[in-house]
């Protein structure tokens, strides 16, 4: 009986399989940190790794597949704070990206993908994929704090981890700066304040739910409320 192929990067279990994907995304990295992401090529991969070409095309089927792999892997490698409270949850993941980026082969990589997401829509759509499971994943530390009782509104999950963390990636991609202690406080800082303060209320939440807001509005206006999915 046939058995679905497994997706690209993905690992079974034992000891070989786990050694062909670090040799190959740490390949990947050396690559990336040499001519960037424009020149690799499974030939370059399977040269560096000491794994055969054959084996990398079947497991990840692309330099795409490669680059997947390798960003999901590293976005595990940021840890997720559980300190109890939330304002020092936030604190502790600002650090936590702060020491990622930190490193300049990291720091590298997240260079060279984006520059090359905009100019290739396959390497964007890897890009933007990892990014949005990670920030999904991350959304526990908040949601863990309205379980606790910390925020009297539910916010948008999504949007208090994306304001965290949209003032590093401003500061190294575009003003091509250095992350600093200021930066790790102010960026946690604002992300828990705000999140206090209702900024990332979803809409309908506002309005008290569509009820009320179709009293407001009229008979459609709920359904006309934006959400947050």
């Amino acid at each position: 009986m046939m058995t679905e192929r497994p997706p690209h990067g993905s690992t079974r279990p034992g000891g070989r399989t786990a050694r062909t994907r670090t040799a190959v995304l740490t390949a990947a990295l050396d690559e990336l940190d040499g001519a960037g992401i424009g020149a690799l090529t499974l030939d370059k991969l399977a040269a560096r790794s000491g794994v055969h070409v054959s084996t990398i095309r079947r497991r990840w089927r692309t330099v795409e597949g490669v680059i997947g792999d390798l960003l999901a892997q590293q976005g595990t490698t940021i840890p997720i704070p559980d300190s109890g409270d939330l304002r020092q949850d936030l604190r502790e993941l600002a650090e936590n990206i702060a020491e990622f980026h930190a490193t300049p082969r990291n720091r590298h990589l997240i260079e060279g993908v984006v520059v090359a997401a905009a100019h290739d829509p396959r390497i964007a759509d890897i890009v933007r994929g990892a990014f949005t499971a990670r920030i999904e994943h991350v959304t526990q530390l908040v949601h863990r704090a309205v379980a606790r009782g910390e925020l009297t509104v539910e916010p948008d999950a999504r949007e208090v981890i994306e304001a965290l963390s949209a003032p590093f990636y401003y500061r190294i991609l575009i003003l091509r700066g250095t992350v600093d202690a200021r930066l790790v406080h102010t960026s946690a800082e604002a992300a828990y304040l705000a999140a206090r303060a209702g900024a990332f209320t979803p809409p309908e939440a506002e309005s008290g739910g569509g009820q009320r807001a179709e009293g407001r509005r009229g008979g459609t206006a709920a359904a006309a409320l934006p959400t947050h999915a």
